[in-house]
C-alpha cells in the first residue's frame, strides 16, 4: 500500500510540473505590492511555460504594471488587489515598469521578473 501511495504522489508531482503548475491543477500566486516608488519584491522569479497568478495591489495611489514582453499590462487600484494570469513563453530576464505617474521618483520604480528554463 505504500509503495501505491508513493506512485501516486510522484505521478502528482510530474503532471503538475508538465502542466506548469502545481499539481491540484491551479496556478501558484505570487504576490507583487506597489507603493510610491518601488513593487515588493522588486525580483521575481518564473519558470518558462509555467502558468502563474500574478497578484499585484497597491499601498497608496494608483500604479501601473506594464511589460510587452511578458504581455502585462494594468492599472493597479489602491482600494483592491488585481489578479493577472501570466505564461511565460521565453526564458530570460524582463523589467515591468509603472505606467501611472506617482511622483518624482516614478522613473525608478521597476520590477524585475526572471524567467528560467
Amino acid at each position: 500500500m505504500k509503495i501505491h501511495r508513493a506512485l501516486a504522489l510522484a505521478l502528482l508531482f510530474l503532471i503538475g510540473r508538465a502542466s506548469g503548475g502545481r499539481a491540484d491543477g491551479v496556478p501558484r500566486a505570487v504576490e507583487i505590492t506597489a507603493r510610491r516608488f518601488e513593487f515588493v519584491p522588486s525580483t521575481i522569479t518564473l519558470r518558462k511555460g509555467e502558468t502563474v497568478t500574478l497578484v499585484v495591489k497597491s499601498e497608496d495611489v494608483i500604479h501601473g504594471l506594464f511589460s510587452r514582453d511578458l504581455k502585462i499590462d494594468t492599472d493597479i487600484d489602491p482600494d483592491k488587489a488585481q489578479e493577472l494570469t501570466v505564461t511565460p513563453l521565453k526564458a530570460g530576464k524582463f523589467v515591468a515598469i509603472c505606467h501611472h505617474f506617482c511622483g518624482a521618483q516614478h522613473g525608478n520604480m521597476k520590477l524585475t521578473v526572471v524567467v528560467e528554463e
